[in-house]
Parts: C-alpha cells; structure tokens; sequence
C-alpha cells in the first residue's frame, strides 16, 4: 500500500484473510462488500470509510455489482474502525493531487461507527478483540454449541480460528508496549502469552521481525 492513493476495483467473490505490514484507510466510492476483519464485521458501501492498521487481518465478501474504493494513508488522528463520510466528490478530488490532504480531510468528516454484526461469533471476534481469556469451551456453552461448531461457525465468517484470532489480536496489542521499559517477560505476562518465547515466536510469525527489532525502531509508539 505504499504508492497511496489507489484507486482499487473490488472484484465480486470472496477475498480470504489478509493483512497488509502498512496501515491505510479504504473510501468506499461505489458498490459494495462485506468486511470481517479484527475490528468486526459489516457491510459497508459508498461513503463508508475502513480503517486498517498495520498487521490487522480482514477478509472481503463481495457481491456481482462488485465495488470501488480508494486507499488513502492513515490520518495523523487516530480513528474507529469504521466510519462515514458525505462528499465523496470533494475527498477524491482532493486525493488526486494531495493524497495527505484527503486523509486530513477525511479523518476531519469522519463519523464513527461501530460494526454491523451481531451474531455470535461477532460477539465472540470482539471479545477475543478485547483481551478476554475465558475457554473457548465457556464461550461455546455460553452459545448452546459444542467446541467444533464454535471453531467451524467462527471460521467461516472471519476465515480464521477462534484461537488464531485470539493470538493475533494479542500480537497487535502488544507491539505499542514494546516501546516501554517493561522486560520482555513482564510483556509476555501482561499480554496473555504463554512466555517470553512464545511471544517472540507470535511477533516474528505475525510481523517478521522479532519483538527485539520493534523494540529499538518501534513505529507504533506514535503510528495511528
């Protein structure tokens, strides 16, 4: 996503699970999608604004009409995840020659919402989003199912497993503490790993680089 602004033609189709190493604002401008990533799930369309930061995972479910976006950086301002907008005309012509203006311009009209789901493994995806460190089984006892249909259901809507899911949203709240003076092992504590080196493992499997790296250029100490 770096030679931002783009203007992207979303297929129709399924679009699996992928993350991008640069955070970037997507512009809804035309047509539609639905969009289940760590933030949540909803169907957005034009004047709908997504917000990714770095490493953060999503899959796309596109209908025939297909859609149009445009990808701009992210704002110096930090955002929801999801947004709304009203002049579409202006924020395009404006990124045509001042990519940053846009984004500026954007974040300043940005109206926050929240996500569109409300099924269970909605509600799963952004308690797993939070931090919550109870057993999937409780969760799936919770829901009336058993353990494989919590793993299946959850799967097929956000493309990954309630554990995988967990374990990355850990990966991205820990990366903003490696910019603070706490140990390694304290870190891994705090956040929900099982130690040290399981973090490390997470962090380099997720970013490719090992928490040491982030730690003496950490991006995310002032990155939205």
């Amino acid at each position: 996503m770096s030679h931002l602004p783009v203007r992207q033609i979303v297929e129709p189709g399924a679009l699996p699970r992928h993350r991008h190493a640069e955070g970037y604002v997507a512009l809804v401008i035309a047509g539609g999608y639905e969009e289940a990533g760590d933030a949540g799930r909803r169907r957005v369309g034009a004047g709908d604004v997504v917000v990714h930061r770095a490493f953060e995972a999503h899959l796309n479910r596109t209908p025939p009409a297909g859609a149009q976006v445009l990808n701009l950086p992210l704002p110096t301002v930090r955002l929801g995840a999801f947004g709304q907008v009203d002049d579409l005309d202006a924020l395009v012509a404006t990124a045509a020659h001042d990519p940053r203006a846009a984004s500026e311009a954007l974040a300043a009209a940005f109206r926050a919402v929240g996500p569109g789901g409300a099924d269970w493994p909605d509600l799963l995806a952004a308690a797993l989003a939070r931090g919550d460190a109870r057993p999937l089984g409780e969760w799936a006892a919770d829901f009336g199912l058993s353990a494989e249909h919590l793993s299946r259901g959850f799967g097929r809507v956000f493309g990954v497993s309630p554990q995988r899911f967990r374990l990355e949203s850990r990966v991205r709240a820990v990366l903003p503490g490696l910019a603070d003076e706490a140990s390694l092992a304290d870190l891994a504590v705090a956040y929900g790993f099982a130690d040290q080196a399981h973090m490390t493992r997470s962090i380099r499997a997720i970013t490719g680089r090992p928490p040491g790296a982030w730690r003496r250029s950490n991006p995310f100490k002032t990155t939205p």
